[in-house]
């Protein structure tokens, strides 16, 4: 069978061939193993795959995780993959966060505003767009059971051992770049952790064999 690949909007494209999987430590490559595990497991079921990235107030490393994963889904073709992100509250995701993204290619677009805006998210032409907008990680939006909980932050990972509906429950932490907001550099560190975990994200689905 002939798999189509999906056609990434150019700039997206263009950051992708910078991540150097080389770069990620033997420790993360530990790290990211049960999230590779987890979706290779799925895939040779032809299952479902549900991942819900979760950190403490679901505004910027759950953000970040949830459209980098999806678009690495994207772009190695690992088909029926649907991420999802949540925090143990709701917060709003946080400008800098959409405007990292934006300098990385993806097409943003606030549908609502408000103190919670909802945003449109787009890696493609025609690919849907991922509806970003901050939520628990229990709130309806998100799928009830048979999905992955990705704990992004220590916080998040410290304070719910226990999170209801998951088959699985996985850490892999980031540092958080709201220790720069305010500073002159705020827009580099945010850069810099988005590259992080996109690198990270695009490695994990990397290893996956169709």
């Amino acid at each position: 069978m002939t798999l189509i690949k999906t056609n990434l909007f150019p700039e997206i494209e263009t950051q992708i061939t910078a991540f150097g999987f080389e770069d990620i430590s033997v420790e993360r490559k530990i790290i990211l193993q049960p999230l590779i595990d987890f979706i290779q497991t799925k895939v040779a079921h032809q299952q479902e795959i549900r991942l819900n990235l979760i950190c403490t107030h679901n505004s910027r490393r759950s953000h970040l995780a949830q459209v980098w994963a999806q678009t690495a889904a994207a772009h190695f073709n690992v088909k029926n993959v649907f991420c999802y992100s949540g925090g143990t509250e709701a917060t709003a995701l946080f400008p800098m966060v959409a405007q990292t993204l934006v300098q990385s290619g993806f097409k943003i677009k606030a549908i609502t505003a408000g103190n919670n805006p909802i945003y449109s998210i787009k890696y493609g032409e025609n690919e849907p767009p991922i509806i970003g907008f901050s939520k628990t990680y229990d709130d309806d939006f998100n799928p009830k059971n048979e999905f992955a909980a990705i704990m992004t932050c220590s916080q998040a990972d410290g304070g719910c051992p226990f999170i209801a509906g998951a088959e699985k429950r996985i850490p892999i932490t980031f540092e958080d770049p709201k220790a720069f907001d305010n500073t002159p550099q705020q827009a580099e560190k945010y850069q810099e952790r988005s590259l992080q975990i996109a690198t990270e994200m695009f490695y994990v689905f990397s290893q996956i064999k169709l």
